[in-house]
């Protein structure tokens, strides 16, 4: 794929020697064993365990560039200097820079069946439609804030965050992490975001299978993304009900770990 620089997105700059000390302490994902060039996603939280930003993160010599929502950066830069205290790390957007798709960037640390990303100079490629954009990544199934959650709305696995590899529960410590690990101890994910397949869906529409169990939350013209409860979901699917969203039939694909995740849920309702 050509290079071409993302909608709405934006590259917060960390440089210096406590870049990587900084974001231990501070966010999801780990940043040990991390090579130079190598993007992972990760995101920072609320202290009850929501989503304030999420990004990916590419590893620089002396420090990393963090491409995340254009109306997310400012705030998470904010709160990013507020932890610094007196840590050798300079924290800035820098609006020469771009985040892209492009043959030369690091693979996308959340699907396989993403582009590869990059950071690129502004203007130094032509800018993705949105539509375009949504095309590629809600059949793949990522969310992306500010169209399918915001700041503080939801939780990591509600974005499927855990099964992206941007959450590090063995870590040391994060913001956040006491509610996360708890939530995951206990097994109460009971909301995730799940590919439907089906034309004419719009965000906002509720998701019916016997019932509400959810809501759209972005789509393109061939796919939808939709916040379901999965509970529902699995006892629906089991009953044999269709899933529909405005009265027309949609199709879920499902992963090999949604597919766990419902099973599991009917098991433990069945010990209930």
């Amino acid at each position: 794929m050509e290079t071409a620089i993302l909608p709405n997105r934006s590259i917060l700059v960390m440089d210096g020697p406590d870049t990587l000390s900084l974001l231990e302490r501070l966010v999801t994902n780990n940043t040990h064993d991390w090579d130079v060039g190598e993007a992972r996603y990760g995101a920072l939280l609320t202290p009850q365990g929501k989503v304030i930003a999420d990004f990916i993160a590419h590893r620089t010599e002396t420090g990393a560039l963090l491409d995340t929502a254009t109306n997310a950066v400012g705030d998470l830069a904010k709160r990013l200097k507020m932890f610094r205290l007196r840590a050798k790390v300079e924290i800035e957007v820098d609006g020469n820079k771009a985040a892209a798709i492009t043959e030369d960037g690091a693979p996308d640390p959340r699907s396989e069946a993403m582009p590869k990303r990059g950071v690129v100079e502004a203007g130094a490629a032509p800018e993705l439609s949105q539509e375009d954009w949504d095309a590629i990544r809600i059949p793949a199934g990522i969310p992306e804030w500010g169209a399918d959650f915001g700041a503080a709305d939801v939780f990591p696995w509600e974005i499927n965050m855990d099964r992206y590899g941007a959450v590090d529960l063995k870590k040391g410590c994060f913001i956040g992490q006491e509610v996360v690990s708890r939530m995951h101890r206990r097994g109460k994910l009971r909301k995730r975001s799940v590919v439907l397949e089906g034309e004419n869906i719009e965000p906002g529409q509720e998701v019916m299978a016997g019932g509400s169990i959810g809501e759209v939350t972005s789509a393109c013209p061939t796919h939808a993304l939709a916040r379901l409860r999965t509970d529902r979901l699995a006892k629906a699917l089991e009953a044999g009900e269709s899933l529909s969203v405005a009265d027309q039939s949609v199709h879920l694909i499902e992963t090999g770990w949604l597919k766990e995740e419902l099973a599991a849920s009917l098991s433990d309702a069945g010990a209930d």
